[in-house]
């Protein structure tokens, strides 16, 4: 059996644990030569992110039910049913036989058997399909396997929860929320692989396109974000980051910081600063930027990003959030911790980790940050609440009870031109959403301290 594929094992292993993805993907790949990296990633965040149309398929296939399945041999046939749909570049024969030599070895001899009767099922039924049609083996796969799913017409929360691959509670509110047109291309929208993009700091973006076409990597912006960078080919990132100076970060994230328009020279203080991507940014044209969060390790990707961007007036503190150490500032910024619902496409265990219980933990932990957040404000100064949750009792509903409770403070419309009409509510409060827009999802609020 491959070590790629022991890896990927290893990763939905720690997830199982209550690891998150990335975190268990950076250290699975650290084992493997370079090679391989992007092969594993692609199985196992795939899988992670397919993990309920994978498993409504093997549950048609296991006639005693997954729940009786050890759970090694349940990510094994995960990960193989995902090579045998997804993978072009992985023979059936190749993606078989290493599932069932993986099963032998994670959940014991008495699972190869198993695995082999379902996977080779599977496959006869897609290779079945795929000579009754002219379309390559992918795309016959793909049909095969969408007729046998519920009806989307007359069963959305079913197709949506398997075909779809997301947990019943949020399709349920997205679909009393958004609707079933918006709540559908929003999860085709989380099903489809990130791209990657960056942000130039301490250069213009049109400049930062220049000297990445010098080394000949192509780049290009985002109509809607002018201050991102689209790489057209994610393979080349660690090459990017030598040539220019710039963070990676998703459009959205990017556009909280446009929308934000603190004035150049502010002092800021970010209080949830981690991983660091808006503080960094932020912190090109401040005066100073205290970056703050909870944990000497929430802060180690910031600490690596700023020691490559040299010159960001930015000092890093441990501090809780609802205790901040602070006197008052010119802007403060508290991107909460939140569901995270906006950023699925690129999480995709945070839809399986996330349930209805830490919706209302978070709702309660993001109003005591706001309130404290409030007292670091000066009279007149801003403070900027962001998530990059889509769920309203996080967004909208916590804004308006924060101005309920502190009429000291109002809601400021974003500064013309920081960002798109179109990404704005009525309200004047950015918005952005990923099946309107393709990016990630991201809220964000400007609150002026008036007295």
């Amino acid at each position: 059996m491959t070590p790629a594929r022991w890896a990927a094992l290893e990763v939905l292993r720690a997830v199982r644990r209550g690891e998150l993805a990335d975190v268990a993907l950076a250290a699975a790949l650290e084992r493997l030569p370079p090679r391989d990296r992007p092969w594993v990633q692609e199985l196992a965040y795939g899988t992670l992110r397919l993990r309920g149309r994978l498993d409504y398929l093997l549950g048609r296939l296991v006639h005693r039910g997954l729940d009786s399945l050890h759970p090694d041999l349940l990510d094994v046939l995960r990960l193989g049913a995902y090579q045998l749909l997804e993978m072009r570049s992985v023979p059936a024969y190749a993606a078989v036989s290493q599932a069932v030599e993986q099963a032998r070895r994670a959940a014991g001899p008495g699972t190869a058997r198993l695995a082999n009767g379902v996977l080779q099922q599977l496959n006869r039924r897609l290779a079945g399909a795929a000579r009754k049609t002219s379309d390559d083996d992918a795309a016959a796969a793909h049909d095969v396997v969408y007729d046998e799913f519920p009806d989307p017409e007359t069963d959305p929360v079913s197709f949506l929860t398997t075909w779809g691959s997301h947990p019943q509670w949020l399709i349920e509110r997205w679909l009393d929320n958004f609707g079933g047109a918006a709540t559908r291309a929003l999860v085709e929208a989380n099903n489809r692989r990130p791209e990657l993009y960056l942000r130039a700091i301490g250069v213009s973006t049109a400049e930062a396109v220049a000297r990445l076409a010098e080394v000949g990597i192509a780049a290009e912006t985002v109509p809607f974000a002018p201050a991102a960078l689209r790489l057209a080919t994610p393979g080349t990132l660690h090459e990017a980051l030598r040539t220019i100076p710039a963070i990676v970060q998703d459009p959205a994230a990017g556009l909280v910081v446009d929308y934000a328009a603190v004035p150049a020279g502010s002092r800021i203080v970010d209080l949830c600063a981690a991983p660091g991507g808006k503080a960094l940014a932020l912190a090109e044209h401040a005066g100073y930027l205290a970056a703050a969060d909870i944990g000497i390790r929430r802060l180690a990707r910031l600490r690596e990003n700023l020691d490559r961007l040299t010159g960001l007036p930015v000092g890093l503190v441990v501090a809780d959030a609802r205790q901040p150490p602070f006197r008052p500032v010119d802007a403060v910024l508290i991107d909460v911790p939140c569901t995270g619902t906006g950023t699925l496409r690129r999480h995709p265990d945070g839809r399986w980790r996330v349930g209805p219980d830490d919706l209302t933990a978070l709702v309660a932990l993001q109003r005591e940050i706001l309130r404290a957040a409030a007292r670091v404000v000066r009279p007149g100064g801003l403070l900027i609440y962001s998530t990059c949750s889509l769920e309203p009792e996080e967004n909208e509903s916590q804004v308006e009870a924060f101005l309920h409770e502190h009429p000291d403070f109002i809601l400021e419309p974003p500064v013309p031109g920081t960002v798109a009409p179109e990404l704005l509510d009525p309200a004047g409060r950015l918005t952005v959403r990923p099946y309107a827009t393709g990016v990630d999802g991201a809220f964000a609020a400007r609150l002026r301290r008036n007295r």
